[in-house]
């Protein structure tokens, strides 16, 4: 999938590269085209005007024609060889309103642009008059081009690799959920076999302790089945005392858990705090927080659990004394496929987010963690 990621990235980079650069390049030849036919339409101008001025007959219409269409677009300043301004077309007069300085600003800017169009002065032949100019909108438009079709590309770019990114997401979301429950399915069978035998094995006098323990590891084989089963379906949120489902959880982990592992959960002494889960996968979460406790510590110490019920919000920390996370792990930790263990997947508390803050609204993070101290994770429930 990486490897696909990169080839699309590199395509759309050359792509855009391509079309960037051609446009560039036929943009420059466009700007080059027009900037000499608005020189050439100027030194025109200049010509009409001293037509006017020497008073001929022959070409007067053809002069006024001229100093009218060539004077609409393009922005000029008519000025003495001493810079007095004369006249001044295609300017924004209404920045010039008692601002004279506005036009020498014009006029220093279309100074930097373009050389002048000089022609005598008609009434003293001993000076020059010059006309000033700079670029019409057209122009503007087709130099500032590039540089929007490179936001566009760019645009497409980013729109794309996210399209992209998503699909595949998409597609090994529908992956994982396929195998999950495909899993939970071929596990029904010798599910439902365990259970006849276990049944069989009641009956049996003096194997009551035994069977009543291996029916516990059935019913705890029908509860991962059934987890694996709700992967990739809408989980339905019920009302629950979340202090029971807590409670419950930790006596399993208790009882599979070294005895020199303490196990605290404190609730303020209430008893009874509801709110909306699906039990089933809360428990998985619980779960994968208490064992990630456990691998945390080298077989003693101590787990606290602590349960606050606020105003909007029901707050759950799970508090170890183990050895802690490290600092450059600690943006990694809920990421598919981390982990410091030497064994499993790396899923555990990947999941357990995806499941608090996808399906319950809420927030799973690491509070806080001191190497050689111990970490707390801790769970937002939204009321």
């Amino acid at each position: 999938m990486f490897l696909q990621l990169f080839n699309w990235r590199t395509l759309l980079a050359l792509m855009a590269i391509i079309i960037v650069s051609a446009t560039i390049f036929f943009s420059n030849f466009l700007s080059t085209k027009i900037a000499r036919e608005e020189k050439q339409k100027i030194e025109q101008w200049v010509e009409a005007v001293k037509e006017v001025s020497n008073g001929g007959s022959n070409q007067t219409n053809l002069s006024s024609k001229i100093l009218t269409e060539n004077s609409r677009d393009i922005p000029m300043i008519a000025v003495t060889e001493k810079d007095s301004i004369l006249d001044h077309y295609n300017i924004d007069t209404f920045n010039m309103v008692g601002n004279k300085k506005f036009l020498y600003q014009k006029l220093k800017e279309f100074k930097a642009l373009n050389e002048p169009i000089i022609w005598k002065n008609p009434f003293d032949s001993t000076q020059n008059n010059k006309v000033y100019y700079g670029e019409s909108a057209l122009l503007k438009q087709i130099r500032y081009f590039p540089l929007i079709q490179l936001l566009v590309a760019a645009l497409f770019i980013i729109v794309t690799l996210i399209t992209v990114s998503t699909r595949n997401k998409s597609t090994q979301n529908q992956v994982w959920a396929g195998m999950a429950k495909e899993t939970a399915h071929q596990l029904g069978t010798p599910l439902s076999s365990l259970q006849g035998w276990v049944e069989m094995l009641k009956e049996m006098e003096g194997n009551e302790s035994i069977a009543m323990e291996m029916s516990k590891d059935v019913d705890r084989l029908k509860l991962v089945s059934d987890r694996f089963g709700k992967i990739g379906s809408i989980p339905q949120l019920e009302e629950a005392n979340i202090v029971l489902q807590v409670e419950h959880m930790v006596s399993y982990i208790k009882r599979r858990a070294p005895e020199k592992v303490v196990f605290t959960v404190n609730s303020k002494e209430e008893k009874d705090i509801s709110v909306m889960i699906n039990p089933p996968l809360f428990d998985w979460v619980i779960e994968n927080l208490l064992k990630n406790a456990l691998d945390a510590m080298e077989g003693k110490g101590s787990i606290m659990v602590d349960i606050k019920n606020e105003i909007a919000q029901v707050i759950v920390d799970i508090t170890d004394s183990g050895k802690g996370i490290s600092g450059k792990n600690l943006s990694n930790v809920f990421k598919p496929g981390f982990t410091t263990k030497k064994r499993g997947w790396g899923l555990g508390l990947s999941l357990s987010k995806r499941i608090i803050e996808q399906y319950h609204k809420g927030e799973l993070f690491v509070k806080h963690s001191d190497p050689g101290k111990g970490t707390t994770f801790r769970v937002v429930l939204r009321k």
